[in-house]
């Protein structure tokens, strides 16, 4: 007497081979365009442009070693990337068209930088003295806000021991501290030790 399965009986699913002929659809549809072009192009340039405004005046010490653009171009396109490559976008197409839209982007800001100088002083800010011949220049610490503490921090890190040791210091365009030493110290002004 065979056994009784009850009322349920079991089933197996059992797939049948995939040809190569069967997959052509699917690649198809994965480069395909959910989005047109159009749209693409205009998400990723809202994006790009809000983001480096922001970036442009959130201040460079915020930003660290990395220009702005180079922070934006990063953090864009491994977000458009990562969203084509996870399929949380429908199409790999319009992952393509967003990252080839912010990298179009960053090439004609270093190009206008490059062959316009008068628009170079808006995409890119100009260097702050911080420090004049040994002696601290308020107004660039406040235009940066930039505390004394933080001011002694980056002379240590140069290797500077006096402020009077310094002809000039600079937060520069990317946020790196730029130190140049006088050449005949004075031995005067407060030791960066100290705080």
């Amino acid at each position: 007497m065979a056994p009784q399965l009850g009322k349920r009986a079991a089933t197996i699913n059992v797939r049948e081979p995939v040809l190569l002929g069967d997959a052509m659809p699917d690649i198809v549809n994965l480069f395909s365009l959910d989005a047109g072009v159009f749209e693409m192009v205009t998400r990723g340039s809202v994006i790009y442009w809000l983001l480096f405004v922001l970036l442009r005046f959130a201040g460079r010490r915020d930003v660290g070693s990395l220009g702005v653009a180079d922070l934006l171009v990063l953090v864009l396109v491994a977000d458009a990337a990562g969203n084509a490559m996870s399929g949380e976008s429908t199409s790999l197409g319009d992952g393509v068209v967003i990252v080839t839209t912010i990298v179009g982007w960053s090439v004609v800001i270093d190009r206008i930088g490059y062959y316009v100088p008068f628009a170079r002083k808006f995409l890119e800010p100009s260097r702050v003295l911080l420090i004049k011949d040994g002696k601290i220049n308020h107004q660039g610490m406040r235009q940066e806000h930039f505390t004394r503490g933080e001011l002694m921090e980056q002379l240590r890190i140069q290797g500077i021991e006096r402020i009077g040791d310094v002809k000039r210091m600079y937060i520069e365009s990317n946020g790196q501290v730029s130190v140049i030493k006088m050449s005949n110290p004075d031995k005067t002004g407060d030791s960066t030790l100290e705080e």
